[in-house]
C-alpha cells in the first residue's frame, strides 16, 4: 500500500481528481487530495491561469508543502495533474523519503545539481502537447536522468492535454484507460 498525495490541475479540485483518487483507493492505497484553490473550480484554461496567477506559484507550493508535511514521514508518492504534476515534481525532488513521482500531463523545471537517486518517476503526456512541447520534454528527460531518477515516459498520440478528465474537451477514453492501467501498476510496484 502506498500513501499518495494527489494534486489537482489549474482547473481546481474537479470531480476527475476525486475519481482518480478513488481508483487508487480501490487498489488499496491511501490517497490525500488537498485543495490548493480553496474550493474554486473553473471550466477554462484562462480562468485557471487567472486563479493560479492570483494565488502565485510560491503560495501554491507552500500550500502543497503544508499538505504533505504531516504525511511524509513514512514516504509519499507524489502525484498530480498538469500544474499539480509540476508542484508534485518539486515536492518529490525535495523530499529524501519520497517513494515515487507520478506525473499526469505536466512537468516542471529542475535546479542544476538536483539529485533524485533512483526515484521512480512515471510521466503520462499527450503527443503533441502545447503545454509540454517535445523539445521541453526531451530536455526534461535528460535532466531527470542526470539526476539519476528512474524515468518512464508514456506519450499518447492525438490525445488532448488533460486527456484523463472525462468532463473536459481534451478527454480521450482510450488514452485515459491506458494511462490509468500503467499508473496503477507503477504505484503498486512502489
Amino acid at each position: 500500500m502506498a500513501r499518495i498525495l494527489l494534486l489537482h490541475s489549474m482547473y481546481g479540485l474537479r470531480p476527475a481528481v476525486h475519481q482518480a483518487a478513488d481508483r487508487f483507493r480501490t487498489a488499496g492505497h491511501e490517497v490525500h487530495v488537498p485543495d490548493l484553490y480553496d474550493g474554486r473550480v473553473v471550466d477554462t484554461p484562462e480562468e485557471g491561469t487567472a486563479i493560479k496567477e492570483e494565488i502565485g506559484r510560491d503560495e501554491l507550493l507552500k500550500r502543497a508543502v503544508t499538505a504533505a508535511a504531516p504525511l511524509s514521514a513514512d514516504g509519499l508518492v507524489y502525484a498530480g495533474f498538469s500544474l499539480g504534476a509540476a508542484i508534485a515534481q518539486n515536492l518529490a525532488l525535495g523530499d529524501e523519503r519520497s517513494r515515487g513521482l507520478l506525473l499526469m500531463h505536466g512537468t516542471s523545471d529542475m535546479a542544476d545539481g538536483v539529485s533524485a537517486d533512483d526515484l521512480p518517476v512515471q510521466l503520462h503526456v499527450a503527443d503533441p502537447d502545447t503545454y509540454e512541447p517535445a523539445d521541453w520534454l526531451n530536455a526534461w528527460y535528460i535532466r531527470m536522468r542526470r539526476a539519476r531518477a528512474d524515468v518512464e515516459v508514456f506519450r499518447y498520440p492525438g490525445a488532448g492535454h488533460l486527456f484523463t478528465d472525462p468532463d473536459l474537451p481534451d478527454y480521450n477514453a482510450q488514452a485515459a484507460e491506458r494511462a490509468w492501467a500503467a499508473a496503477l501498476d507503477f504505484v503498486a510496484d512502489l
